[in-house]
């Protein structure tokens, strides 16, 4: 199944393991984002490692 939406709901901590992982997806400011026009497709495997590497569990992502 294809990733077709990423995003960081509130309590993010800003740890920085989401854009060490993925850093074509994620970026942090105050805390990680998304950046936008980032290619889900193909970073599926490092989207999954970050959310399930993010240790406040804020990453969440849906698939097709």
């Amino acid at each position: 199944m294809a990733i077709k939406k990423v995003w960081v709901e509130d309590g993010c901590i800003s740890c920085g393991l989401c854009e060490e992982v993925a850093e074509d997806i994620f970026e942090i400011d105050d805390v990680s984002e998304v950046k936008e026009g980032a290619d889900l497709a193909g970073n599926e495997d490092e989207i999954k490692e970050a959310a399930e590497g993010c240790p406040v569990e804020v990453i969440k992502f849906e698939e097709e």
